[in-house]
């Protein structure tokens, strides 16, 4: 049972706002390059509008999906539904990074989201497909509570050492392709 819909309805933001993970999907251009899925939690991603969300990028040990879409834009990203009715839902689109550098709509955006140290970048996605499918075969679980170990990390290192973190580990992906600047200069 698949379906396509024309825009995120209020049907649909209200499921999308009542996930407690969703999953983040991004390729790299060339065919050798990695593909990265990750999961996100702790109630970052907002939707913006009938065809674009927003996700806070938290500091992380990758920055896969920075670079690809430094590269080339194309992200998918996943809500799957583990408790009641059996949902997916998968938002196609063009994806960009915002960094804090860039303001003033860096700013904006970020009063959409909760107050979590280490927000690196917002990810911007321009909608430009949205899919259903039924989700039959997927587990049920029961939702305990996020979990805290990152930003009880964030906030254990501080400011000045997540900064150099940022530069020696997220300025490239693993396939060398540039990701967090580790020099941002205003405006970039």
């Amino acid at each position: 049972m698949n379906n396509i819909y024309e825009e995120i309805s209020p049907k649909l933001r209200d499921f999308i706002a009542n996930q407690k993970m969703f999953f983040v999907a991004t390729a790299p251009l060339s065919g050798d390059g990695h593909v990265n899925l990750s999961p996100k939690g702790l109630d970052t991603l907002r939707v913006l509008g009938p065809h674009r969300v927003a996700y806070l990028d938290l500091s992380g040990s990758g920055v896969e999906t920075v670079a690809h879409l430094r590269e080339n834009g194309r992200i998918c990203i996943m809500f799957c539904a583990f408790d009641g009715p059996p949902k997916i839902i998968r938002l196609h689109g063009k994806g960009r990074v915002l960094t804090p550098e860039q303001q003033p709509e860096f700013g904006e955006l970020l009063s959409h989201f909760p107050d979590l140290p280490g927000g690196r970048a917002i990810i911007v996605v321009d909608v430009n497909r949205i899919a259903g499918s039924c989700g039959f075969s997927v587990p049920r679980y029961e939702f305990v509570e996020q979990r805290d170990q990152l930003v009880k990390w964030v906030n254990k290192k501080g400011p000045d050492w997540l900064a150099d973190y940022r530069k020696k580990n997220n300025a490239v992906s693993i396939d060398e392709l540039p990701a967090i600047d580790p020099d941002p200069k205003p405006g970039d």
